[in-house]
């Protein structure tokens, strides 16, 4: 079972989610909203959206027939949300460690992955926050959306129920563990490329060259291969 929410307004989808799953017995909920106030990013970052311009939207999923690691879960979300758009706008779409949605050199899609726990039933938050209609950033932003980086426009509610019909299929249907690796690390963002990166507020050049089970990067630098966590490294671009 399945079923896609509608708000006029809220503060976060992934907060608001919440209350309909204390009265839900679906394996899949989908919560959308225009008009978000108070959107959060990953590690207590925030997802600032102008209203009626872009989706903010939000799946609960039950994990009962989730079989991966919580690391492939964040690689295969961000990998089949990249699928929809590079399909929608058949335009080569990248995904920027670990889960930011990169089109055309500008972020696009935002993504917050949670875990919570409901009547003794756990569902990972999926929460995707997609630039679509907006047009103005702010000019030392790396943001983007659809529209600015592709000239096309899309009906909000019809892009929202296409998008919502494929990750329930996608989810439905989760490859192997090395399908999922083959295809997150296909689509990195500046992969094989000369990069600057800041490390320890030091910058310095490296190459990206992949992703590994564990959910850290490895880069070659100048003193050799490290690996990193989130935060603990920063690319610029």
């Amino acid at each position: 079972m399945s079923e896609l929410l509608h708000l006029k307004e809220c503060s976060s989808t992934n907060d608001e989610i919440l209350k309909f799953l204390l009265y839900n017995n679906s394996n899949f909920i989908g919560l959308y909203t225009f008009n978000q106030t108070k959107g959060r990013g990953q590690y207590g970052n925030t997802w600032a959206s102008a209203p009626e311009q872009n989706l903010a939207y939000s799946l609960a999923v039950n994990t009962i027939n989730i079989n991966i690691p919580d690391s492939l879960f964040n690689y295969y979300t961000a990998t089949i949300i990249r699928d929809f758009l590079a399909n929608l706008t058949e335009c080569p779409v990248k995904i920027k460690w670990p889960n930011d949605i990169i089109l055309k050199n500008k972020k696009i899609v935002g993504i917050l992955i949670e875990k919570k726990k409901i009547n003794n039933e756990t569902f990972f938050i999926i929460g995707s926050g997609i630039n679509i209609l907006q047009e103005k950033f702010d000019e030392i932003s790396n943001a983007g959306s659809i529209l600015t980086q592709t000239g096309r426009r899309f009906d909000l509610t019809v892009f929202t129920a296409e998008y919502h019909n494929y990750l329930l299929e996608k989810l439905n249907n989760i490859p192997s563990e090395q399908e999922i690796m083959d295809q997150f690390n296909s689509n990195l963002f500046r992969k094989d490329e000369i990069s600057v990166f800041e490390i320890e507020k030091e910058r310095q050049n490296g190459i990206i060259k992949y992703a590994d089970k564990k959910g850290e990067i490895w880069i070659e630098l100048e003193h050799g291969m490290r690996s990193f966590y989130h935060k603990e490294i920063k690319l610029l671009y």
